[in-house]
């Protein structure tokens, strides 16, 4: 498939009525594994993961050269779309994207770290322009941290900034709204109600509403950020912990390598 090809079949996935469950990767070989399972239709980057793969603290400490080359490695290892997370778009959000599209990346995240809003918008707006000027269906999910940084605040008014921000970024441009946080059912069916069904992206963490029951509240996509490198490196800590008390490598493993 071409770049546009990929770009519209993402695209597609998102508008589906079925929820797109994208397994985050961050290198060829974790690329390789998750693309070969049946059900895998798209793949999603966690720059949290990349970056750590590479020795560097999540957020944008990673050089962008470095991301945009371990992202296209990623793109060039599979035949199915990848959306990447390109953080806040590393000071130039439409140029990071164009860069991206160019080694065959056709969606991305891009966050809002709870800027004040019109600068937000300004940044979603680049960047879903920057994808349409390439003349592909890039697919941007514009995440807002609204849950992630507001903590200390009423959660009343959190919801209210979440889907105030998801609506304009939506009106800028964006695919769909990523709300990341663990959220609990009457809170995702109240963005859901304020943004729109089939425009809600969320993230699973360990305790998150199954997948079953986000589709059926009307999310369209799910991603799992730095978990499943999480899930692999406690199984590496596992088993080399096991090995070196007089253990033996588990049962069952395969040469997916």
């Amino acid at each position: 498939m071409s770049t546009a090809s990929k770009a519209t079949e993402l695209l597609r996935l998102h508008r589906a009525p079925e929820i797109l469950q994208l397994a985050n990767v961050w290198d060829v070989i974790s690329t390789k594994v998750i693309s070969a399972l049946p059900g895998t239709k798209a793949l999603a980057t966690a720059s949290h993961s990349i970056a750590a793969s590479y020795g560097y603290e999540d957020g944008e400490h990673i050089p962008l050269a470095t991301m945009i080359e371990a992202i296209g490695r990623i793109a060039a290892a599979t035949d199915l779309p990848v959306t990447a997370d390109l953080e806040a778009g590393y000071g130039n959000p439409g140029e990071t994207i164009r860069k991206a599209i160019g080694v065959g990346i056709v969606g991305a995240n891009i966050e809002d770290q709870m800027r004040p809003l019109p600068q937000a918008v300004a940044q979603m707006k680049q960047a879903a322009d920057a994808g349409a000027a390439e003349g592909i269906d890039f697919v941007l999910n514009a995440r807002t941290d609204a849950f992630l940084r507001g903590a200390d605040r009423d959660p009343r008014e959190v919801l209210e900034a979440a889907v105030e921000r998801g609506r304009a970024y939506l009106d800028a441009g964006a695919t769909c709204i990523f709300v990341p946080g663990k959220l609990d059912e009457p809170t995702v069916k109240a963005l859901v109600a304020g943004i729109g069904r089939g425009l809600v992206s969320v993230i699973n963490v360990p305790g998150s509403l199954s997948p079953s029951k986000l589709q059926e509240l009307g999310v369209a996509r799910i991603s799992y950020g730095p978990w499943i490198q999480r899930v692999a490196l406690t199984a590496i800590a596992d088993a080399a912990t096991a090995l070196m008390n007089d253990g033996a490598l588990p049962e069952g493993t395969r040469p997916l390598n």
